[in-house]
């Protein structure tokens, strides 16, 4: 018998015969009558059976004293151990239990898992075909978005994109009337009438063209540069929509009016751009001419001050020469001859100046001019002007529409002021910082780069200042910073 067995290798597994069965016995005594040879039959029977149990219980008395005996011969650390087995086999059936329950549950999970994601993947196959059906028209995330729009038309005036438009639309009338803006299914009945079916056709597609223009109107009316791909979309999802409305009957809206509405929009578009460019024009025109305006002016009353002068010196010199005629050798009245003569030169020069300028109204002065409090480092506009003085419109920028004044870095006189403003703007064309603008004649570039084609292509002897003064600019600075110190 080995230490490790457990008690049951003891256990008694003795089977009562089938002859000394309590049924069997029964039976034999019940059948008294038949010579009583059955009554004795019984009797052996239990004499037998009482001898077999005997037998057995004294089997199970000596295998009971066997297993104490070979409990007795365990050392406490052996029945320790043999405890330690027996929970050891415990917990492998345990675990054993929980890896099963554990495999079931993952294999559960798992196909749970399986079902969500194929839920998940169902989802967002819906939102995408939802997100391909919504448009967003939000304002905000279309000027994120938008992309540059090419112009499909190139008419010289907002005129004739007029024009267009008027044709355009009278196309869309002519389509409603030869029936061939909405198509439909001219064989429908109602209660087995085609003439009913026919009105019912006519009359829903009458209704689903009216909703289609409607819709189309408000878009065209609203299409802006950042929301032009959007309202071409919605056009294209309403014409869909429509399609979809009416395909019991097969009514949709026919190509021809879909392309005209689609022509319509793009005239529409590009005829309030070109609108909006001639007012741009027509404002640098009457800048133009303002400008003009004042130089006249400006030439005129400095005309007449000058002339004025020149009236006043040239009667002193008169009276001046009637005094040396009498006195030839008075010193003092030759000396203040050569003055009134000198002075008589300077305004005669001022006077030629005036002429030349008013002959050639194309000369004037080119500016570059900085603000560095407005608008930082490295930002200069470059600008012409033809007034006598240039500086009185470097004053004019500097008013309240900005923080501080401007700093004048270069004031180039040219026969040809305008065309060397165009010059300059061509070269630093990539630079600008509002590409779609002409009149603003800001660059984002350095001193040292307008200096180089300047002195490389117009005029080598241009001085600059290189560092402005910002005096107020500086100051504001100086205080900020002393009043956040002392805070």
């Amino acid at each position: 018998m080995s230490m490790n067995e457990s008690p049951e290798v003891f256990t008694c597994n003795l089977k009562t015969p089938w002859y000394l069965s309590t049924p069997l016995i029964c039976v034999l005594f019940a059948a008294w009558f038949v010579y009583g040879i059955p009554v004795l039959l019984g009797i052996v029977l239990l004499i037998n059976r009482a001898k077999y149990e005997k037998k057995a219980i004294a089997q199970v008395q000596d295998l009971s004293k066997r297993y104490a005996d070979a409990q007795s011969l365990l050392t406490p650390e052996m029945q320790d151990a043999h405890k330690l087995q027996l929970l050891v086999d415990s917990l492998h059936e345990e675990e054993s239990s929980a890896h099963k329950n554990l495999d079931e549950m993952k294999a559960e999970a798992e196909k749970a898992v399986a079902k969500k994601q194929t839920d998940l993947n169902s989802i967002e196959k819906q939102i995408a075909e939802k997100k391909k059906q919504l448009i967003c028209m939000d304002d905000e995330i279309l000027v994120q978005e938008f992309g540059l729009y090419t112009p499909q038309y190139d008419f010289a005036s907002a005129l004739d994109y007029k024009e267009e438009l008027t044709k355009i639309r009278q196309v869309q009338k002519d389509l409603i009337k030869e029936k061939a803006a909405v198509l439909g299914n001219t064989e429908w009945t109602v209660n087995n009438s085609k003439a009913k079916g026919k009105k019912m056709v006519s009359d829903t597609q009458k209704l689903l063209l009216r909703a289609f223009n409607t819709e189309c109107d408000d878009l065209i009316n609203r299409v802006k540069y950042n929301n032009f791909d959007a309202t071409l979309d919605r056009i294209y999802k309403s014409a869909e929509t429509i399609t979809k409305l009416g395909s019991v009957m097969n009514i949709s809206i026919s190509q021809k009016y879909l392309d005209a509405k689609v022509k319509e929009l793009r005239l529409a578009f590009e005829y309030r751009e070109k609108k909006q460019q001639e007012k741009e024009e027509q404002k640098m025109a009457r800048a133009e001419q303002r400008e003009q305006a004042k130089l006249q002016r400006e030439i005129e009353e400095q005309r007449k001050k000058v002339e004025k002068e020149q009236t006043h010196y040239q009667t002193a010199y008169e009276k001046l020469k009637l005094q040396l005629e009498q006195n030839p050798e008075d010193k003092d009245l030759l000396e203040k001859k050569e003055q009134l003569e000198n002075h008589l030169s300077d305004i005669d020069k001022a006077l030629c100046d005036i002429d030349y300028r008013q002959a050639n109204m194309r000369a004037g002065y080119v500016y570059i001019i900085s603000n560095i409090g407005a608008f930082g480092k490295d930002i200069y506009k470059i600008g012409m002007t033809r007034r006598l003085d240039p500086q009185d419109r470097v004053d004019e920028l500097g008013d309240a529409s900005v923080p501080f004044n401007f700093d004048v870095h270069a004031m180039i006189f040219s026969d040809d002021a305008p065309a060397l403003e165009a010059a300059l703007h061509r070269a630093f064309e990539d630079r600008k910082l509002n590409m779609v603008n002409q009149r603003r004649e800001f660059f984002n570039v350095t001193l040292d780069e307008i200096k180089e084609v300047i002195k490389k292509n117009f005029d080598k002897t241009v001085e600059f200042v290189d560092v402005p003064d910002a005096e107020q600019y500086r100051i504001s600075q100086k205080m900020r910073s002393e009043m956040q110190h002392t805070a």
